[in-house]
């Protein structure tokens, strides 16, 4: 679906989703992250970049493993701690995973994927054409139910701070991977939150699309 027919479907409220490919298990199990791989830091900076053009094919579970664990998992076990930061450890950003096969939840305890929706909401998580056909988009949504110490007038910025952190530590590892990657703030956000199901204490913040580059397809531009 290009991008004119989404903005005239979205100015009339009907953007719809696709019906998911399969029959995909109520839980992913991930592999164990493999915390030794990739790239030298420096030479992950040196190589971070958004890219737009993605082949189709889907990321091996090795691969989702380890970028689920960049952006949100747990990297100090008897603490809990995360590889990013949020303020006073509400841990209010939900990543969400959108697949073929449906609409999945990251649960960084178990390092596992919980399937809220069979339905493939990927051409509702943004305005551009990539977004219906890469593997995979990454929606950060942030639960403010879980900011209750958090000062209400705050909240929205510091959950869009965890969000941008997360999203570069998806940067980081997509260029230590070889794999590519652009976050996204262009999208109906009535449309997805409805395709989502999310209630009313959820707020969508950003997405991100994950995947292989596609053969001479998309080099650096502006980000969102």
């Amino acid at each position: 679906m290009n991008t004119l027919t989404k903005l005239a479907l979205g100015l009339i409220g009907q953007w719809p989703t696709r019906a998911a490919v399969g029959d995909a298990a109520p839980t992913i199990v991930l592999p164990p992250p493999d915390r030794q791989g990739g790239k030298p830091l420096m030479q992950a900076l040196a190589q971070r970049q958004s890219r737009r053009a993605f082949a189709p094919q889907a990321l091996k579970p090795a691969q989702l493993s380890a970028l689920l664990w960049a952006a949100a998992g747990i990297n100090r076990d008897k603490l809990g701690g995360r590889t990013a930061p949020s303020a006073l450890n509400a841990q209010e950003v939900q990543l969400y995973v959108a697949l073929p096969e449906g609409l999945h939840l990251y649960d960084p305890s178990a390092h596992l994927l919980r399937q809220v929706l069979h339905e493939d909401v990927r051409r509702v998580t943004g305005y551009q054409d990539f977004v219906d056909s890469a593997p995979l988009d990454l929606i950060y949504v942030a639960d403010h139910a879980r900011m209750k110490l958090v000062p209400a007038a705050r909240r929205e910025a510091y959950a869009h701070a965890a969000a941008g952190a997360m999203a570069q530590n998806v940067y980081l590892y997509c260029a230590s991977a070889g794999l590519a990657t652009v976050i996204r703030a262009w999208f109906d956000a009535d449309a997805l939150a409805r395709a989502m199901r999310l209630d009313a204490d959820q707020q969508l913040l950003l997405a991100q699309t994950v995947g292989r580059p596609a053969r001479g397809g998309g080099g650096t531009r502006r980000s969102v």
